[in-house]
């Protein structure tokens, strides 16, 4: 197996919760190489946003070790830690976050341009990847103008348009319906497996989970592969 772009070494995690502690995260060990999709299932509540969110250094962890492509990001500043999330993560939400203003074609250039690249070529590698994603016809709608499911290929899209080395997703197609929702995760496979992203998927669609290469449940604070 390739070298690990995603790595969790006993990543802890817990909330003040009146005068003690709630533990969330009790040792979370993890690993995803290049191109490969990765379920993360478990009941509501058992952590798995916190997780995700910690992967992608929206929060930081009580103890443990994160490295994305070798990067121990624990040690790093804000500063540096933005970086990584702009130039080595994708993010994937349940609900799109979509930017209402701004077309389907401004959504995906606007974080290829915050990264450094010209308009029109940001504006290209955007229709590029709508088109891929079957939304050539789309480009210059707004969001309130599309479809739930063209506006999740929409996120997607985004969340691909900087080449990042690793993607996370929180119940992608949650609000789709279950034809939309397939739609929806074969593009996202396509994408994935052809930039070798190295993905961890959280989602309650067993149908989606058996479709990855592994799945790890979250249980009492421990990711356990089933």
């Amino acid at each position: 197996m390739s070298e690990a772009a995603l790595v969790l070494s006993g990543v802890r995690k817990s909330y003040r919760e009146g005068r003690g502690r709630l533990p969330v995260l009790t040792g979370v060990d993890c690993r995803v190489a290049p191109g490969e999709m990765v379920a993360l299932v478990g009941p509501s509540g058992s952590g798995k946003t916190t997780l995700l969110q910690i992967a992608g250094l929206l929060d930081q962890a009580d103890e443990g070790e994160v490295r994305i492509e070798g990067i121990d990001c624990a040690a790093l500043g804000d500063a540096a830690r933005t970086r990584v999330r702009r130039d080595r993560l994708g993010f994937v939400y349940q609900f799109h976050h979509l930017l209402a203003e701004f077309t389907a074609v401004e959504n995906v250039a606007l974080p290829q341009r915050i990264a450094g690249r010209g308009k029109a070529e940001a504006r290209a590698h955007a229709a590029a990847l709508l088109d891929r994603l079957g939304l050539k016809e789309r480009l210059r709608h707004r969001p309130g103008e599309l479809s739930g499911g063209e506006r999740q290929r929409v996120a997607i899209a985004r969340a691909v348009a900087n080449g990042p080395a690793v993607l996370l997703a929180d119940e992608p197609t949650g609000n789709l319906d279950h034809r939309t929702a397939d739609h929806v995760f074969g593009a996202l496979v396509d994408l994935v497996r052809d930039g070798r992203v190295a993905s961890l998927i959280a989602t309650h669609n067993t149908g989606l989970a058996a479709r990855m290469d592994r799945r790890l449940s979250l249980q009492d604070g421990v990711l356990v592969e089933e």
